[in-house]
């Protein structure tokens, strides 16, 4: 069975910016469709990944992400201002695919911080779903982060991607 990738914006391609990180899981016994809401909604976030706080939405939307909304959350000390950039759904033979630009700091400045954070969400043959995450980061704080050992976007990421799974096993046992 052939794999789905993450689609990459001009600018955001891994190898081209100062910081990347890939996390993937793949396991048995869940569907796209039971991990999917626990990524689609960002205020659930802090209730299984503990670097995440403080989510709200701008605008009046949510509590679902949307192509183009623009929302906020604190992660790894930063506050992050992001804008939805790819959403769909899973369906039959689709991955689900979410992907936002987050910021933080003011352009131009030693402190700011440009990420592509990107998400697919697919069924595979046996009953199991695979969850991707990677992460592309521009500016010196993105630097700092890729030169840190043990690295921890890649750890964080890691923390994430086991709490969804742990998540999506609960809500599927209620």
């Amino acid at each position: 069975m052939k794999m789905n990738a993450i689609l990459w914006p001009e600018g955001y391609v891994p190898g081209f910016t100062e910081n990347f990180a890939s996390n993937e899981v793949i396991v048995a016994g869940l569907s796209a469709a039971e991990v999917w809401p626990l990524l689609a909604t960002p205020s659930l976030w802090p209730t299984y990944y503990s670097n995440s706080a403080n989510v709200r939405f701008h605008d009046g939307k949510g509590p679902v992400l949307a192509d183009g909304d623009r929302f906020y959350f604190e992660t790894f000390g930063f506050p992050v201002e992001a804008q939805c950039n790819e959403y769909v759904a899973p369906a039959v033979g689709q991955p689900g695919r979410v992907a936002w630009h987050g910021w933080a700091g003011e352009v131009g400045g030693d402190e700011r911080l440009d990420v592509h954070h990107a998400w697919l969400v697919e069924d595979l043959d046996g009953g199991r779903v695979r969850v991707l995450t990677q992460e592309t980061q521009k500016g010196k704080p993105a630097q700092q982060l890729h030169d840190a050992k043990p690295n921890p976007m890649i750890n964080g990421h890691q923390d994430w991607l086991d709490g969804i799974v742990a998540a999506a096993r609960t809500t599927k046992r209620l």
